[in-house]
């Protein structure tokens, strides 16, 4: 029962944190007409989100593994609470990002609280089918925060968008200091928070998995940060249209982490990953081609990257499991800094996104196939199963999923 009241909040909580990606797309050409500025500047709304949120996880895990998950879920949710309260009061293009690097801050404590919950109560296969109920969250979050950022957009006005949101933060935090978490392990001759952090990362066992976990996400990350300005742009959308578009890229990644859960136990992970690689890299490679050939048909630009996103979703959650497997140093410390590593790159890969932001769709799905081929060459070695692993995966425990 406390495992799945568990799995219910960190569900709820990521759910939340990535709402705040999500959920203002649709209105970004209105946010750079009402703060006077071009709308390739609000595109920076989302890499300022995405270094708020890496920058401070290695703290947030080192917090968390210290003073305890509650106080410190408590503490991310109240700034995320507070910088979505505050964003519409700002009129300027630099309190946009400065508040966007605030939502991000908290949103980044949520991440890594939400992880390490569930590294507290699962591991192995069961760690892969647990995490792949926050990808359900993640995209549940992606899907109707997009459509539901559009209709707050034309009903109420861009503002509303980031006022709902904080109201609901301050709603979950309310929840979060009403349930009792368990309390912290004892873990005698602990080591230095970086000490620790500086063994994992001296483990490849932890580090291709992370990567490609990572690759696989920035995409995700380029096309959020670009398609916006390109659909609403050359292609004419309007901001319901592309919030449409939010409902076959949940699906897309639904059915993904859906087969995660329901797979993992029986295929292993290692396969599901590598399927997972060869479907990002085929959505990618076909968004490609059609947006060099066939220019004047948006199909061809969204249809290829849901399948990116199936794949990316079969990635995600088995990334993580595969990583925090092959620390050798437990507690929060890995799930920070994985969380951490995805996030870093993710900024890098938004960053680099708004930079290609143009007329045309090819600058961005050649920046996708690129992110593909590396999380393919980083998968190629982490392919093969151990030689004491069993068709089925990983260490079990007893606490299961349902």
């Amino acid at each position: 029962m406390k495992s799945r009241t568990t799995l219910l909040i960190t569900c709820c909580t990521v759910f939340m944190a990535q709402l705040g990606m999500s959920i203002y797309l649709p209105a970004m050409p209105e946010i750079a007409r009402d703060l006077s500025t071009d709308a390739s500047q609000v595109s920076w709304g989302m890499a300022a989100y995405l270094i708020g949120m890496a920058l401070p996880m290695l703290f947030w895990g080192s917090l968390g593994e210290r003073i305890g998950r509650k106080p410190v879920l408590l503490a991310a949710l109240g700034i995320y609470a507070l910088g979505n309260i505050a964003l519409p009061v700002g009129t300027t293009i630099e309190s946009f990002l400065a508040l966007r690097l605030a939502q991000g801050i908290g949103a980044s404590g949520i991440s890594v609280m939400a992880r390490v919950l569930i590294r507290d109560s699962f591991s192995g296969n069961l760690l892969a089918k647990a995490l792949s109920w926050l990808s359900i969250s993640f995209v549940i979050a992606l899907g109707i925060g997009q459509y539901l950022g559009s209709l707050l957009q034309a009903a109420f006005g861009w503002q509303a968008i980031f006022q709902v949101l904080g109201g609901a933060s301050l709603l979950m935090a309310w929840v979060v200091s009403r349930i009792a978490f368990p309390a912290l392990p004892d873990r005698a001759h602990q080591h230095s928070s970086w000490h620790s952090y500086t063994r994992i990362l001296c483990h490849r066992a932890f580090l291709l998995p992370a990567f490609v976990g990572g690759l696989g996400y920035g995409v995700i990350i380029a096309f959020n940060t670009s398609a916006p300005l390109i659909l609403q742009g050359p292609f004419n959308w309007s901001a319901i249209e592309y919030g449409l578009l939010g409902w076959p890229i949940s699906a897309a990644y639904f059915l993904g982490a859906v087969a995660v859960n329901k797979f993992v136990l029986h295929t292993g992970q290692r396969r599901l990953m590598s399927w997972g690689v060869a479907l990002v890299l085929a959505g990618s490679a076909t968004m490609l081609v059609g947006s060099l050939f066939g220019t004047s048909l948006a199909v061809l630009f969204w249809l290829p990257y849901c399948f990116s996103v199936f794949g990316q979703s079969l990635i995600y959650p088995v990334s993580l499991s595969l990583a925090n497997d092959g620390a050798p140093v437990s507690g929060a410390y890995a799930m920070a800094l994985s969380g951490f590593i995805h996030q870093l790159m993710a900024a890098v890969i938004g960053g680099i996104a708004s930079l290609l932001v143009s007329q045309q769709a090819w600058p961005l799905a050649l920046l996708c196939t690129l992110l593909a081929l590396g999380a393919m060459f980083c998968a190629l070695y982490i392919a093969q199963p151990r030689p004491n692993e069993r068709s089925g995966g990983d260490r079990p425990i007893s606490r299961g999923v349902s």
